[in-house]
């Protein structure tokens, strides 16, 4: 399981430097050498890289091989497959990892305010479940994402996901509503019977080595990515 942030890479500015998304109107050569490095990185071919249409929805689909393409119209992505590269772009939304090593079963969930308030999350751990794994021997790890320090939302915004994801909702450091997806997030999952919850703690609004779409609104996108070792 690896995070990325924006540095490092070959994209210009307004995605300087390592944006990995080839959607968000950057030189689409720069993205596919950004990419390119990050399968060296990770010593994972780049055709076994999954990317998805990430639309906010709370589909989760399976995939037992390489992509041509991005997976359609999906959130989160789930495989037994080994040495295939599950990615999650984000730039405030939660990127969350779930992986039972014990019955090899991974996931990446893009868990942005609307899909994690609509079970994206819980979801996949369904899916999972359904392919023999068990929460009780799952590990997440939620990634670099809005804090509730900055995510502020209006009150009504904030009452609609607290009754969807109870624990999200909270106070900014400006003392204004505010959101913290990854703490619902991990409540869901402990409540779900995940028992290995890690929470990176930083804060894409305010931490500039990352991506936000928040902060800058035109911007690249980091990744989180999952994998199986085994054979190929």
């Amino acid at each position: 399981m690896v995070f990325t942030s924006r540095a490092g890479g070959a994209s210009s500015s307004p995605y300087d430097s390592f944006n990995l998304a080839l959607h968000v109107g950057d030189d689409p050569q720069a993205v596919r050498a950004n990419r390119a490095r990050l399968a060296s990185l990770l010593g994972v071919d780049a055709g076994r890289f999954v990317w998805m249409e990430q639309l906010h929805t709370p589909n989760v689909t399976v995939v037992d091989g390489p992509q041509s393409e991005p997976v359609e119209a999906s959130d989160a992505i789930v495989t037994t497959t080994p040495n295939l590269a599950l990615c999650v772009l984000v730039a405030d939304c939660t990127p969350v990892l779930l992986a039972d090593p014990v019955a090899g079963v991974i996931a990446a969930v893009h868990a942005g305010r609307l899909g994690a308030r609509n079970g994206i999350v819980k979801k996949t751990v369904e899916t999972m479940r359904d392919l023999g794994a068990q929460p009780s021997q799952m590990q997440a790890l939620l990634g670099p994402a809005a804090a509730g320090a900055s995510y502020e939302v209006p009150a009504d915004m904030a009452a609609d996901v607290e009754r969807k994801l109870p624990g999200s909702w909270t106070t900014t450091h400006a003392g204004t509503t505010g959101l913290d997806i990854r703490a619902g997030i991990r409540r869901q999952l402990t409540e779900l019977g995940v028992q290995r919850i890690d929470v990176d703690p930083r804060d894409t609004i305010a931490d500039e080595d990352f991506f936000s779409y928040r902060r800058e609104s035109t911007t690249g996108r980091q990744a989180g990515v999952i994998w199986l070792t085994g054979v190929k």
